[in-house]
């Protein structure tokens, strides 16, 4: 291809850049067991150095990609997850990577464990959203929640931008009052398709149905919790949305543990008092 000017096609035999790579579940399955399930010759045989890139046998993350090859390169990006927390990261990874073309990354990867790490015994999960935005009109969004019974609510608010419609949105809907503390927003990697990772801090509005007062350990004076959360997905909106619902999950987890805590040291202080001895009565003589 130097001395002709024509580029090689990357689906080349041999020689091609996707010769050697594998996306499809089935295959990637059999190259991680045994390299020779769907090779007949090494990349190696003809000069090209795989190593240990793309685990070591043409693995290729993208929306054809099997559990045990995303399970794989999460061990050997350092992350040894449980059954159960792997498939709720895998099911984010097929989410994802039905809308992002060009396969993922690792960086992509590792966002999404830290995505699912705040979503652990999460109340309530966005399950659907619609933004509608622009020049002239007002920006409105429409959310669907599903709720610690399982039931979905929805409603529409609208708001100064989109992501402060959507906060409203599912202000209504949880029954919360809380103000935004910190936004941020932050790509994972480079280009049109990159994913984006949002963090949001937040604190009950004192006074307000959600507050949620601690002492200080070293002043001894009450100071409201901040409560934070992130998100990922290649939508910045539903990227918000989830950062924002997982920083309430937690505050909504703190007020329950809480509550128990209270209700708990109740009934214990109750069950330690002393029944009062009966008043002894002297009997007078007419």
């Amino acid at each position: 291809s130097e001395y002709t000017g024509m580029a090689c096609q990357p689906h080349k035999a041999i020689v091609g850049a996707n010769a050697f790579q594998h996306e499809s579940g089935i295959h990637q399955d059999g190259m991680i067991k045994n390299k020779e399930t769907y090779e007949i010759m090494t990349p190696e045989s003809i000069g090209l150095m795989r190593g240990d890139q793309q685990s070591g046998a043409g693995i290729v993350l993208g929306k054809h990609s099997g559990r045990n090859a995303v399970g794989t390169r999460l061990r050997e990006l350092g992350y040894d997850l449980e059954n159960d927390k792997l498939n709720a990261v895998f099911a984010r990874f097929k989410q994802v990577a039905e809308r992002k073309k060009g396969g993922i990354e690792d960086e992509d990867l590792e966002a999404l464990v830290s995505d699912q790490s705040g979503h652990s015994n999460m109340l309530w999960e966005v399950t659907g959203l619609q933004c509608a935005t622009g020049l002239s009109g007002i920006p409105t969004a429409t959310v669907t929640l599903r709720g610690p019974d399982g039931a979905e609510r929805y409603t529409a608010s609208t708001g100064t931008g989109p992501v402060d419609a959507v906060y409203k949105a599912i202000d209504q809907i949880m029954g919360v009052s809380v103000s935004l503390e910190t936004y941020q927003l932050t790509s994972v990697t480079e280009g049109i398709e990159a994913l984006a990772t949002t963090r949001v801090s937040i604190a009950p509005i004192s006074g307000g149905p959600n507050d949620s007062p601690s002492m200080h350990s070293q002043t001894g004076l009450n100071r409201d919790r901040k409560f934070s959360g992130s998100g990922s997905d290649t939508d910045i909106i539903t990227s918000s949305a989830r950062a924002y619902v997982s920083a309430l999950n937690k505050l909504l987890k703190w007020n329950m543990r809480r509550q128990e805590q209270t209700n708990a040291n109740g009934s214990s202080e109750t069950s330690d008092a002393q029944p009062a001895e009966p008043m002894k009565v002297q009997e007078m003589s007419p």
